[in-house]
């Protein structure tokens, strides 16, 4: 089932580029049809135009509540035909005009294994605590931050000489290659919500589950 994708982004948008790619690869069917964003000049935005992407700005600072802004964030989905809202790297906590204008059809990912350490900061966080492993969540948005059911996790190694960036950039690149996979399993019809556990059918593969156990640590 191919979808029309509308993507919300606040910044670079190397999330936003690694779903563009796995579309444009057919890895995915879905394809970007509107690249949307709060913060003016993000580079996210040139991203879209080098693919020929339309792509807005909807500034958070022209609206005096978060549920206007959502409005118009919601009627320019529509005016698009989205099916589907990738949440990349969009640092706004929506409203419950955005999320019932499309319910249990708005991804986010997380950098980080929640329901551990929601919110900002989050690999000084891991660093902080001493966590062997961190790594990254895609799941359904819901009212809360960082805290709808789950769909998949990536995990990373934290190793001994690791800093916020160092384990940024590690948690990144395995952001990369989930959300799309996560985008694949929804556009095949494969997730089932029961309660908060999302059960993905057919299970996944061993090839869709790299990411998924404990990896073998490479340096």
């Amino acid at each position: 089932m191919s979808l029309r994708l509308g993507v919300l982004v606040s910044g670079s948008g190397s999330n936003l580029q690694s779903i563009i790619d796995s579309s444009e690869k057919g890895f995915i069917k879905s394809k970007v049809c509107v690249v949307i964003s709060n913060v003016p000049g993000v580079y996210a935005l040139e991203r879209a135009k080098k693919h020929n992407i339309p792509a807005i700005v909807i500034n958070h600072k022209d609206f005096s509540t978060r549920e206007d802004f959502d409005k118009a964030i919601v009627n320019k989905l529509k005016e698009f035909n989205i099916d589907l809202v990738i949440m990349a790297g969009f640092l706004r906590i929506i409203t419950n005009v955005l999320l019932d204008a499309y319910p249990m059809k708005i991804l986010n990912i997380h950098p980080a294994l929640l329901p551990s350490f929601p919110g900002l900061h989050v690999q000084k966080k891991a660093l902080d605590y001493g966590c062997k492993f961190a790594g990254c969540t895609v799941h359904f948005a819901d009212s809360g931050v960082d805290t709808g059911p789950i769909i998949i996790q990536g995990i990373v190694p934290v190793l001994d000489n690791d800093t916020e960036e160092t384990l940024s950039k590690r948690i990144l690149s395995v952001e990369h290659k989930i959300y799309p996979q996560a985008i694949k399993l929804y556009e095949e019809n494969r997730l089932k919500i029961i309660g908060r556990r999302v059960i993905i059918e057919p299970p996944l593969s061993p090839e869709e589950s790299v990411f998924l156990t404990n990896p073998l640590v490479e340096v």
